[in-house]
């Protein structure tokens, strides 16, 4: 009969450098995630009121819309509060680049399931969190 074919069984190696952090990835937001601030590079809230106005279809030409609170931003994420002439104030939700905004949802209650899952921290305090109009 033939010898068993012996094993290799790994031996232990010191360690010579003890690792100080985690070597998993962190997902945890970064400071432009977790608070809303105005945004610096735009959009101005004449952009969103277009976008509103335009492929949106959200508020009509006729309809007077004046910015009240934004655009906030945080993580490429804006939030905004528009005075609707005859209507409750609208709060909106976009996100991309200024020059190519998207929207992801506008009414009186912007507290979807995209903003919740996906939205950075900063837009969903607002979002879902604050008082309309405080």
């Amino acid at each position: 009969a033939a010898a068993p074919t012996p094993t290799a069984t790994p031996s232990p190696t010191p360690s010579t450098v003890a690792p100080t952090t985690p070597a998993v990835p962190t997902l945890s937001p970064t400071a432009s995630d977790l608070v809303a601030v105005p945004c610096r590079s735009g959009p101005s809230g004449d952009r969103v009121i277009a976008l509103l106005r335009g492929s949106a279809g959200v508020l009509p030409r006729t309809v007077r819309a004046e910015v009240r609170t934004g655009p906030l931003c945080a993580g490429g994420w804006q939030y905004t509060v528009l005075d609707v002439t005859g209507h409750e104030q609208l709060q909106v939700v976009t996100r991309g680049r200024p020059t190519a905004l998207k929207l992801v949802t506008a009414g009186t209650d912007v507290c979807g399931v995209e903003v919740r899952a996906v939205a950075p921290p900063g837009i969903r305090t607002l979002a879902c969190d604050a008082v309309p109009g405080a």
